[in-house]
Formats: C-alpha cells, sequence, structure tokens
C-alpha cells in the first residue's frame, strides 16, 4: 500500500512539472509570436514612412517645377527652363528653386499656394527669395493655415545661383500625421493589445503560483487533521479494550495522546479559523501606549512556557531604552511570538534567539535575530504571502500552513509599520520591525 502511495505521488509530482515545462513553452512560443507581429507591424510602419518621404519629396519637387514654370512663363522666358535644373533638395525640408530669372514676391506666394493645393500638400512653408544686388536672402514669409507671417528661419544660400529662391517645411509631420493615420491607429492598437497580453499573462501565472499554494495548503492542512485524527481514533481503540484496566499505565499513556493529539488538532483548527476571520473582517487594533521593554520581557517569558521556546535560548538587549510605543498589544505580542516560532522551527541546532531595540530620530527598530537555515533572498519577500513556504524540495520537515508570516505582515500593515528579512551575519535570518517614531 506504501508503495502504491509512493508511485502515485512520483507521478503526480512528474505530471506537475511536466504542466510547468508546458506552461513555459506556450509562454514562450506566444511571445515571440507577439514579438514577430510587432516586429512585421513596425516594418510596415517604417517602410510606409519612407514611402510617404519619398512621395511627399517627389509631390514637392514636381510642384516647384511648376512654380518655376510658371514664373518663367509670367516673363516670357521659358526657353531658358530646359537648360536649368530648377529644384536643388538641399534637405528633407529645405530646397532651393533656380529660376534664373527676375521673381516678384506676390506671384510667387500665389503659385506656391496654387500648386502646393493642386499636388495635396497641405503642410505650412516659408519662402524667401535672393536678392542678386545685395547677395542676400530676402525677409522671409511664413504661411501658416492661410495666414501670412513673418519667418524667423535661416536661410541658406547658394553661389552658383543668380535668380532663386528658397523654400522650407518647418513642420512636415502634420503632413505625415494625415497620410500615416490609419498606421499610426493600428500600431497604438497593437501596442494595447500587446499590453493587455502582457497583463493577462502576467494573471495566469499569478493564479497558477497561487493555485500551487493553495493546493500545497490543502494537502499540509488535510495531513495535519488527519494525523492527529487517526491517534486519537487508534487510541480511542485501544482504551475501548477491557484488558486495558489491567495495565493503567497503558492506560494512561494512551489517554495522554488523546489529550495530545486533540490540542494539536485544536491549534490547527483555530488556526484556520482564525485566517477565515481575517479574510472576512478588517483587522480592528485596539491601540494603547505600551512599555515596550515590559511586553518584549513578558512575550519573552510567555514563549518560554510553549514547546518551542522551552528549546531555545533568548537574549533581550534594549541598550537601556526605556519608552512606549502606541500599539495594539494582542497582536504586538502575537506578531513577536509567531517570529519566535518561525525562529525554533526552521533551526536545526540549538536555537539562540537575540531580540535587540535601536533608536534614532524617525523609527525604532525591533530586530529578531536567530541561527537558523536562514532565508534566501529571492524568497525573503514571498514568505509574507498567505500559504506560501519556501521550498525545500517534496517533503516538508517542518509542519505548518503558510500562515504565520501572512499575520504578521497584516498585523504590520493594519499599524502601519514596516517590516523586513535580512541575512544573519552569523547564520540565519533578522526580521526587522520598524516603527515610526
Amino acid at each position: 500500500m506504501a508503495l502504491r502511495f509512493e508511485i502515485l505521488e512520483f507521478n503526480f509530482i512528474q505530471s506537475t512539472k511536466m504542466k510547468g515545462k508546458t506552461l513555459k513553452y506556450i509562454i514562450l512560443l506566444a511571445a515571440i509570436s507577439v514579438a514577430g507581429v510587432f516586429l512585421i507591424q513596425f516594418g510596415f510602419l517604417k517602410s510606409s514612412y519612407n514611402f510617404t518621404e519619398k512621395r511627399f519629396k517627389e509631390s514637392t519637387s514636381v510642384a516647384l517645377k511648376e512654380v518655376a514654370w510658371q514664373v518663367l512663363l509670367e516673363g516670357g522666358n521659358t526657353s531658358s527652363f530646359d537648360s536649368i535644373n530648377p529644384v536643388e533638395i538641399v534637405s528633407g525640408n529645405y530646397y532651393l528653386v533656380n529660376i534664373n530669372a527676375a521673381i516678384d514676391k506676390e506671384l510667387l506666394k500665389i503659385h506656391l499656394i496654387e500648386e502646393f493645393k493642386k499636388h495635396e500638400i497641405y503642410s505650412d512653408f516659408e519662402f524667401s527669395i535672393f536678392n542678386p544686388e545685395l547677395e542676400l536672402m530676402d525677409e522671409g514669409i511664413l504661411i501658416s493655415k492661410g495666414e501670412e507671417k513673418p519667418s524667423s528661419y535661416n536661410f541658406q544660400t547658394n553661389e552658383s545661383y543668380t535668380y532663386y529662391f528658397g523654400i522650407h517645411f518647418p513642420n512636415r509631420s502634420s503632413f505625415f500625421v494625415s497620410q500615416l493615420s490609419i498606421w499610426y491607429f493600428l500600431t497604438a492598437l497593437l501596442v494595447i493589445i500587446i499590453l493587455f497580453f502582457g497583463y493577462t499573462l502576467t494573471v495566469i501565472i499569478r493564479q497558477r503560483q497561487l493555485s500551487e499554494v493553495q493546493k500545497n495548503f490543502i494537502n499540509n492542512l488535510t495531513h495535519e487533521l488527519k494525523t492527529p485524527i487517526s491517534s486519537i481514533a487508534i487510541a480511542s481503540s485501544v482504551i475501548n479494550n477491557e484488558d486495558i484496566l489491567k495495565t493503567p499505565e497503558r492506560l494512561f499513556t494512551y489517554a495522554r495522546i488523546i489529550q495530545e493529539q486533540n490540542t494539536r488538532l485544536s491549534k490547527n483548527v483555530e488556526k484556520v479559523l482564525n485566517l477565515a476571520s481575517l479574510e472576512k473582517n478588517r483587522i480592528h487594533l485596539n491601540l494603547e501606549e505600551i512599555n515596550l521593554n515590559e511586553i518584549l520581557t513578558e512575550i519573552s517569558a510567555q514563549f518560554k512556557q510553549t514547546d518551542f521556546g522551552q528549546k531555545a535560548n533568548i537574549k533581550i538587549i534594549t541598550n537601556e531604552f526605556n519608552f512606549n510605543i502606541l500599539a495594539d498589544p494582542f497582536h504586538f505580542s502575537n506578531l513577536i511570538l509567531n517570529i519566535l516560532e518561525n525562529g525554533v522551527k526552521y533551526c536545526e541546532q540549538k536555537p539562540e534567539l537575540l531580540i535587540s531595540v535601536s533608536r534614532n530620530k524617525k523609527k525604532i527598530e525591533i530586530a529578531i535575530a536567530d541561527n537558523g537555515i536562514g532565508i534566501p533572498k529571492d524568497q525573503r519577500k514571498k514568505i509574507f504571502t498567505k500559504f506560501y513556504r519556501v521550498p525545500t524540495g517534496n517533503v516538508h520537515n517542518v509542519k505548518g500552513f503558510g500562515l504565520g508570516l501572512d499575520y504578521v505582515q497584516k498585523i504590520v500593515t493594519a499599524h502601519k509599520w514596516k517590516i523586513k528579512v535580512d541575512e544573519n551575519p552569523d547564520g540565519g535570518s533578522i526580521f526587522t520591525l520598524s516603527i515610526p517614531n
């Protein structure tokens, strides 16, 4: 029967590992798929941007050639048009247009507005005409949304030309946004989908972790409840035999077993009921001014009366501080007792517990150091999670439900204090409780 149970347990463990690997593969595949879709979308967006920029340059060049033709046509000098290259692209948003003939500013403005409108170039622009007598660019004009304003742009010149004008597009983004609006929308939608996917994936992982923790809790709870019940049942069946009266020593032994197991069962049931109570109701604190030295001494004496406390040496160092704190005496005592109990439970040698108090202008710190097995750095934040227990393989040598430190965290939060766990240089852990001064 025992062998069959071990085989079933082994199969369960292997099945759990396989499920974990499958989930990892699914997450990896999903991440690769999302990354691939995002790269494709980014490629499309970049390609569309490059195409739009190229089309903008082509449309602008064609429009400016038309403007140059119109200006030459006005002056009757169209014969020179074929001998010149009218449009020079200096940069992405700055152009020089060589007319090789005198230019009228008002006519140029009219032609620019008409040609840009004809070629669907809906972007602000500013232009300036080169003055060959002063060898300077005239004062520029900015055309923005049909309104004319003075331009502050520093127009570049070209010594190779005599009669020409410069044109600058101060903000091409409006043109690009209008052309790429659908792609921007699709990209934004994709980002939202990816964020939602990431959030969903995080929730799934957390739920899976919570499911594992709760499953471990149920297994521990089942074991912790079945063991005392089985012991009580066996002891009761022995006592129920009349022959037990012939050996009073055995009778007292089995009666003691029933009493001990009943106490153990009651404590486990009480822990579960306390958990349910904490979940249903907010913790109500009865805050009082309590002397820290006195209550720590009382807690230490109370702990020494328990099964765990009888195994440990406890030392309190208050550094001669004697002051009061505002706290709930009942919950504060249970908080310290839970930490002390953990220090003894997870110790493989003679338990040594040190409670020390320090104080500065901002806070009071109560440090509880033990010489136990310690807590890995990556587990120190997780130990305050409900049901969570530090992984020790497939078997927990120390029985429990993972509720003690969850209770500690709840009480600390209710008091608006802080708690942290550090490594003890001498081996073990140090729980530091910070109380605002």
